[in-house]
């Protein structure tokens, strides 16, 4: 059986989903499957638009809409922010995106108690579970340390 060794194909969209994932969706950055159908979607959303008269900025927010839609919220970014906001004095900005990577695992209770949108940051619950990682977080560092 012969292998197929070409290099896999990165369009554009599937570029910024990729790079999007490693910054804020660090655990769906191997999700190759998912990268590429939702990359395709977003450039299939993106021709028809093109084909339906939209301008090109009208048809890149359209594409955009897609290929982020349901990604908005990151647990990673909230985590950082939790860091960056409330323990900057003991973690410098500069490691808060590791030290977020640590804890991220630990915290999947927490955020398993909210239901978690593109729009959840603006809801009553985003302050409720800030101040749980918060308490969290000063848990864990102080059994953990630095």
């Amino acid at each position: 059986m012969k292998k197929n060794n070409k290099p896999i194909e990165l369009s554009y969209y599937r570029l910024s989903l990729l790079s999007y994932f490693k910054e804020s969706h660090p655990t769906l950055a191997s999700d190759t499957d998912f990268i590429k159908t939702r990359a395709d979607e977003a450039a299939e959303a993106y021709s028809n638009a093109i084909k339906d008269g939209l301008s090109h900025p009208e048809a890149e927010e359209l594409a955009n809409l897609t290929l982020f839609r349901d990604l908005l919220f990151s647990k990673q970014d909230m985590l950082i922010n939790v860091l960056w906001n409330e323990f900057s004095g003991i973690i410098p900005q500069s490691e808060a995106k590791d030290y977020a990577g640590k804890i991220l695992s630990q915290c999947e209770m927490i955020f398993l108690q909210y239901t978690l949108s593109d729009e959840f940051m603006y809801s009553a619950d985003y302050d409720k579970l800030y101040t749980e990682l918060t308490g969290f977080i000063s848990l864990w560092l102080g059994e953990n340390g630095l």
